[in-house]
């Protein structure tokens, strides 16, 4: 969770630098939905029910990079109080009749497992914006975790430019 988030940082500081991915409504809502998908999982992990903030409350690309900042010292404070049994409780999903009703089944998952999830699902997408990024003419930032290793694991960089 701490290489998701440096990697979120990076990528939003890239983001906010270039004036074309400020208005990009296909990187807009590659982020919208990397992040919703994080909220939900923290909502999961935390007993509540589900609420989704719609991507058209945000005014601008910079409220979901707050929205995410927010994301990312809550999810600090939940794994802060969990002890190292918390990582095999169960974690069942509101959405599992859909599951069930498409493949047949949907078993649970550890609470582990889940964090696992999250970390993969962001990385897809991350990617994704990397390339939208690319494609306006930004400049992706290295994100790799193995990257985050050799760099000491360095701290989130969330400061984001004014321009």
């Amino acid at each position: 969770m701490r290489h998701m988030e440096w990697a979120d940082s990076l990528v939003w500081e890239s983001v906010l630098a270039l004036p074309e991915a400020r208005s990009d409504a296909a990187l807009r809502e590659r982020l919208y939905h990397s992040h919703i998908v994080q909220w939900a999982y923290l909502q999961i992990w935390r007993g509540e029910p589900l609420e989704m903030r719609e991507a058209s409350s945000f005014e601008d690309l910079r409220a979901i990079h707050a929205w995410v900042r927010d994301y990312y010292r809550q999810v600090a404070a939940l794994l802060a109080e969990e002890d190292e049994g918390a990582l095999r409780r169960e974690i069942r999903f509101p959405w599992a009749q859909q599951l069930v009703e498409r493949w047949g089944s949907a078993r649970s998952a550890t609470f582990v497992e889940t964090l696992i999830q999250i970390a993969s699902h962001t990385s897809y997408h991350r990617g994704q914006i990397n390339t939208r990024l690319r494609e306006l003419g930004g400049k992706p930032p290295l994100t790799d975790f193995i990257a985050w290793i050799w760099m000491g694991r360095p701290a989130p960089a969330w400061e984001a430019p004014t321009a």
